[in-house]
């Protein structure tokens, strides 16, 4: 994958030259599809500062050569890449579209698969940071585990690259700002009270799998398959539009025929990707596959 060209008015950052951070930011674009545009390259610079202490280089030159060449160089690539992709979330942070899932798409997904001999539900959390999203999601489908979804199968496949916000997922205990929008009856079910933090109990955390997976690295993304419900929220505002096709295209390929893919608030696929069509829900828009009206599949 060509990474994009810099702008020809790109500047000096402070006293390092252009260059070297550019040559950063195309080594971050083609390991992880991000791409920092001229203006955000202080940021990366700033995210760098305490790497370059940390494997003791005096310098962004250096750092990048340490990168590209040194034996322990992909280990400190996860490190970088975990110390520039610190999402905030929280517990049910996008309440309007998870009320669209629990009360429209679970029951079509159930409905469209309820003839089948084995009875199970796979999503998947890609981008799913800290685990707020995928616990939130496994607590939605908990909630029916005695009604529509009794004696169903759920798998929750939680996906990021930031390898130190899954282990701290998997660790499952969480503050108050994370579960700032936790109801009454959600806290008291699904969540033991440790001190001032909140464990989220063994039932939620066990229908959820956590991974670390790189969306651009096409071989893991093949793995994830038949998925009937894909959230991808805010994950690819930081991707390029080549590197945003290239992940569609693993989603396409992933979703089931009657799967639904949703986005953030704010994301749309317009002049990204023909590949999906717009459903509207209450409150909320998600796609389906452009194929999916005719039980096409690839």
């Amino acid at each position: 994958m060509n990474a994009p060209q810099p702008a020809r008015t790109a500047e000096p950052v402070g006293d390092v030259p252009v260059a070297e951070l550019v040559r950063l930011r195309d080594l971050i674009y083609k390991v992880a599809g991000i791409f920092h545009p001229d203006n955000k390259l202080s940021l990366l610079q700033e995210r760098c500062r305490g790497r370059i202490k940390t494997v003791h280089v005096k310098s962004l030159s250096e750092y990048v050569e340490f990168l590209t060449t040194h034996p322990s160089r992909q280990a400190e690539l996860n490190a970088l890449l975990s110390d520039i992709t610190i999402g905030e979330t929280c517990f049910f942070r996008n309440r309007p579209q998870l009320e669209a899932i629990a009360r429209v798409v679970l029951p079509k997904l159930i409905e469209a698969k309820s003839s089948q001999p084995t009875r199970s539900l796979r999503i998947w959390s890609a981008g799913c940071s800290t685990g707020e999203e995928p616990y939130t999601l496994s607590m939605l489908t908990l909630d029916e585990s005695k009604g529509r979804l009794k004696d169903w199968v759920v798998e929750i496949h939680a996906t990021d690259i930031n390898q130190r916000s899954l282990a701290f997922a998997q660790k499952a205990v969480y503050g108050s700002h994370s579960t700032r929008n936790l109801t009454a009856f959600h806290r008291q079910k699904y969540f033991t009270q440790v001190g001032e933090e909140f464990q989220v109990q063994p039932m939620v955390r066990n229908q959820v799998l956590f991974r670390h997976v790189n969306l651009t690295d096409d071989a893991r993304m093949a793995l994830l398959k038949r998925m009937d419900l894909i959230l991808c929220c805010n994950v690819l505002i930081y991707f390029d539009v080549a590197s945003k096709r290239r992940v569609l295209r693993h989603f396409y390929n992933n979703l089931s025929p009657h799967g639904y893919l949703f986005l953030g608030h704010s994301e749309s696929l317009h002049g990204v990707s023909d590949d999906y069509r717009l459903v509207h829900l209450p409150g909320a828009t998600a796609y389906m596959r452009g194929d999916s009206l005719h039980g096409k599949v690839s």
